[in-house]
């Protein structure tokens, strides 16, 4: 099929890029004529591993290709994706859709024909419905416009396989006699013959699925970290209560790795507008339990900034502390709402010397705090070290050598804020490691 995808950020470019490896012909479009003359030439301006060899090679069998001209877009195909940013306002809890208005202001009044626009984006409910009273309101003359509702379900560091080869499709369709689902079903053709689930819906309910999902992904996380607050108080091991708990398949061991908590650009920012929208809609008291949830994971923020400055007896002045990570999560380059670069912006704002290293994350992580120290390696990061901080779980620093790396620090003091280090081969080593909801 031919088809658009609008946004080049994380979710469009990704998207581009594996439909036009499942063997559509793809065109992307963004404002940012920078990002557009980038991904055109081959680089992918953030990191995702695999999505740099899925982009080349499409850009060069001639299926993919970006452009910034509007009138291009709406004469290349009649199926579009939307997947710009919907950030979260400044000052308030609710999602921004300025830039998702903006698509559909900017194409519909170019289209003529029948033209379908799913959109990717994760939106406040009822957006779907409001938008497609908008481009109804702006249609030309023989044009029409169908809105449907395709949620992304991306993992960083994995969304080319979630893409190619998604767990779940969901589609929300208006009522009435469209193609919405038809053109999806042939979009998704591949996926769907090797058995993935197509579940269509309502638009209402498709919207409701992605930020349900994250909400309970987020509720579940921030559960096993306030049974790990619990644990550092009575002195129990917060990581073998998960294995056992695990062990039961109604509850299951996936998100139940207490630590620092979650960040990035969904979770956070989605369950703070799901709050939002159901305040508006009349419904306050149905969401009110994911403001604790938001706060528990705050807190484990908080709980290692006081952990290092008990580690430095009381007083972080003049101590040099070490955090590994910036990225909110492994295998990303990511850092909005990032856990790790929290901790280490609030360590030097308490007076530590703070040194920061992550494999991907280093320049975004300057944009954000420029005033800490970025080392070029972790051993850099690591030398003359009072304490050190393990923030983002990257391979790279769970197969640290206790013992080299004791040679490099000054005191061999470790928090590992996120459960994953070999405790006993690190004790071995002569090294007081600490962990968050556990004694050890």
């Amino acid at each position: 099929m031919r088809m658009t995808v609008i946004g080049t950020g994380y979710l469009g470019a990704t998207h581009a890029a594996c439909m036009a490896e499942l063997g559509h012909e793809v065109l992307g479009v963004d404002v940012d004529s920078a990002k557009i003359e980038s991904l055109r030439a081959g680089t992918v301006p953030f990191y995702e591993p695999g999505l740099p060899e899925v982009l080349t090679r499409n850009l060069e069998s001639g299926r993919l290709d970006f452009t910034t001209d509007y009138q291009r877009v709406a004469e290349f195909a009649n199926v579009h994706f939307l997947g710009v940013g919907t950030p979260q306002k400044r000052g308030s809890y609710a999602a921004d859709l300025t830039y998702v208005r903006a698509v559909i202001e900017d194409l519909v009044p170019l289209l003529e024909g029948e033209h379908i626009i799913f959109g990717k984006s994760t939106v406040p409910v009822g957006t779907a419905d409001e938008m497609q009273e908008l481009a109804d309101s702006l249609a030309g003359p023989g044009a029409s416009v169908e809105i449907a509702w395709n949620p992304e379900f991306l993992r960083e560091g994995f969304a080319v396989q979630d893409t190619i080869s998604p767990d779940r499709i969901v589609l929300g369709v208006g009522r009435g006699d469209g193609r919405a689902e038809e053109v999806a079903r042939e979009v998704y053709a591949a996926s769907i013959s090797t058995g993935t689930p197509f579940l269509v819906m309502d638009r209402v309910t498709s919207e409701l699925v992605k930020v349900s999902a994250n909400a309970f992904l987020a509720t579940k996380i921030s559960f096993i970290n306030a049974v790990a607050e619990i644990c550092e108080i009575a002195g129990g091991d917060v990581t073998r209560l998960a294995d056992a708990i695990g062990h039961d398949e109604r509850i299951g061991r996936k998100f139940l790795g207490a630590g620092l908590g979650f960040g990035g650009g969904c979770l956070p920012k989605d369950i703070r507008a799901f709050m939002a929208r159901a305040g508006e809609l009349g419904a306050d008291q149905a969401l009110t339990f994911l403001r604790e949830v938001d706060a528990i994971n705050m807190r484990r923020r908080d709980r290692v900034v006081q952990l290092t400055r008990a580690l430095c007896n009381g007083n972080l002045l003049g101590h040099r502390v070490t955090v590994l990570g910036a990225a909110f999560k492994p295998n990303s380059d990511d850092v909005r709402d990032s856990p790790a670069l929290s901790v280490a912006g609030s360590l030097s704002l308490a007076g530590a010397d703070v040194s920061v290293f992550d494999p991907q994350a280093m320049d975004n992580a300057r944009k954000v705090f420029p005033t800490l120290n970025y080392a070029d390696s972790a051993e850099e990061a690591l030398e003359g070290a009072d304490v050190v901080v393990l923030a983002t779980e990257w391979a790279q620093f769970r197969e640290l050598d206790p013992v080299q790396v004791g040679e490099l620090v000054n005191r061999r003091v470790i928090i590992d804020g996120r459960n994953v280090l070999p405790v006993q081969e690190w004790q071995a080593a002569g090294w007081n490691i600490q962990a968050l909801g556990r004694s050890l």
